[in-house]
């Protein structure tokens, strides 16, 4: 378990990474807890997947790297037919909580281990449900590329874990309560709009009905990058990775930060198309994209 580091003395920072369930979560955080490039109108083979009442890794799995808990986002697939889920880069990140440059914070390397959990709580770990090798890194494929982008660099938080072959038969892309992704979202989001989430952080003591979380975006940032939205209750240290649905159930992004200023009590959202767009530039895997649900989405908050 990583510690959150408090920043140097004096400073505030804007924004912080949400990963890490160990880290000493405010009092009043949790106390009223509510509750691709793939094309548009693609569809799963519901076939191919384990059904998605029973299948035991989907969006909104908890993810431990190195004792850090994050929870998955959405489903992958290569040209080879390689199956991946993704979290945030900085789950496998090892400095300060406040690190949240891509371009120069530390991280684990490729190859790294995961496991796939359920359950987990700040007394165990849950039920170890599969396990994955990391595979891609936003964080580590821009320093290798010395990106110079100071939104990517800032923004850029998407890692990718490839499903052990022996677990992918426990896989199933739709996200729990909501159901969906459709579709990558490729507009953005206009501010106002409704957004959809499923965080399932250990500090929610492994009650996944306190997971879905219903809010509204508040436009972008970060030339496109980022899109900060307020929820019904924050993201919190565990929820770091998980998914953002748009209105109409399209992929929008990943749950990147916290933010303490000016926007206290909102989340940074990772823009999926651009996330994804760079991994399948830069990331060395051929024919990487989002696999839509079996599921229709649902909005039913």
């Amino acid at each position: 378990m990583r510690p959150a580091h408090s920043p140097r003395p004096g400073a505030i920072p804007r924004r912080r990474r949400v990963a890490g369930a160990a880290a000493v979560l405010a009092s009043a955080a949790l106390g009223t807890a509510l509750s691709t490039a793939a094309p548009a109108g693609a569809a799963s083979v519901a076939a191919d997947w384990a059904p998605a009442d029973t299948a035991e890794i989907t969006p909104g799995v908890q993810m431990y790297t190195d004792g850090a808990q994050c929870t998955g986002n959405f489903v992958y697939r290569d040209g080879a037919g390689t199956t991946y889920v993704g979290y945030a880069a900085h789950c496998a990140g090892t400095g300060a909580a406040t690190d949240t440059n891509g371009c120069d914070a530390q991280s684990l390397p490729l190859g790294t281990r995961v496991t796939f959990n359920r359950g987990g709580s700040l007394v165990s770990g849950g039920t170890e449900v599969g396990q994955g090798t990391l595979a891609y890194s936003s964080w580590l494929t821009m320093q290798q590329r010395n990106e110079s982008d100071a939104d990517a660099c800032a923004y850029n938080d998407l890692a990718l874990v490839e499903v052990d072959a022996d677990d992918v038969a426990k896989v199933n892309p739709s996200l729990p309560f909501w159901g969906g992704p459709v579709a990558l979202n490729t507009d953005e989001s206009a501010a106002g709009e409704a957004v959809y989430s499923f965080g399932n952080s250990s500090l929610r003591g492994g009650v996944e009905q306190l997971s879905p979380k219903r809010g509204a975006s508040l436009g972008a940032e970060g030339n496109g990058w980022s899109h900060p939205v307020y929820t019904v209750t924050p993201g919190v240290p565990g929820d770091s990775g998980s998914a953002f649905l748009d209105a109409e159930g399209n992929a929008l992004g990943t749950l990147s930060t916290l933010a303490l200023a000016p926007l206290a009590g909102s989340n940074g959202v990772g823009d999926l198309e651009r996330e994804l767009g760079y991994a399948q530039q830069h990331g060395g895997i051929a024919g990487l994209e989002l696999v839509p649900g079996t599921e229709p989405f649902e909005p039913i908050l």
